[in-house]
């Protein structure tokens, strides 16, 4: 029995039925996990011991035995603070804040493909590299012409597609080092001075 607490007449502790939801919560959340790459999973700020598990959950195919280990994730997960499990599920949404920054990165490299392609592409090209000067700088411009040799002779975007993985992962190595340097000035900033 939960009890009821003598003085304000409150229940002292979760109920059986809010206990379940957070379980099934917690279920649905490693069953969500199991079923993503592991590009993807490499992007969440999942707790190295439980990657183990979510592997497991996704090498097994029978049936009874996968429903066995997806409890096990879940178990092994209810052990997780709530701010891991939160920050797990916030990285996971759209709507989160980890998700509104990959959007915005995704138009950022857009509008620069768009820009690199181009009539003032050179401009373009050269803000880039000034931005990011361990940039492949040949790599970069080889993509922009073979792109718009792709556009006029209206073949498969193949090169397209490729300049936009090389600029989505230029720009999230320099949001990275954006982050650790804000990163690293706040902790300067909150350490105490005492001598």
């Amino acid at each position: 029995m939960r009890g009821r607490d003598e003085e304000t007449g409150e229940f002292k502790a979760p109920s059986r039925s809010a206990n379940r939801r957070d379980a099934l919560d917690i279920l649905a959340l490693g069953e969500a996990l199991a079923a993503l790459s592991q590009a993807q999973l490499a992007r969440l700020p999942i707790p190295e011991h439980l990657l183990p598990h979510i592997h497991d959950t996704q090498r097994i195919t029978s049936h009874g035995a996968r429903k066995r280990q997806q409890a096990f994730l879940a178990k092994q997960m209810r052990r997780e603070d709530d701010e891991v499990l939160d920050a797990i599920r916030d990285a996971m949404s759209k709507d989160g804040d980890a998700g509104r920054r990959e959007t915005a990165l995704l138009h950022r490299v857009e509008t620069l493909r768009d820009e690199l392609l181009g009539q003032d592409g050179d401009t373009a090209m050269t803000t880039l590299l000034d931005a990011h000067p361990h940039a492949d700088r040949q790599h970069l411009r080889q993509l922009v012409r073979n792109a718009q040799d792709e556009r006029r002779r209206n073949k498969p975007p193949h090169a397209f597609r490729e300049l936009f993985r090389e600029l989505r992962e230029l720009l999230a190595q320099g949001d990275d080092a954006s982050d650790q340097d804000a990163d690293q000035t706040f902790d300067s900033e909150g350490e105490d001075s005492d001598p």
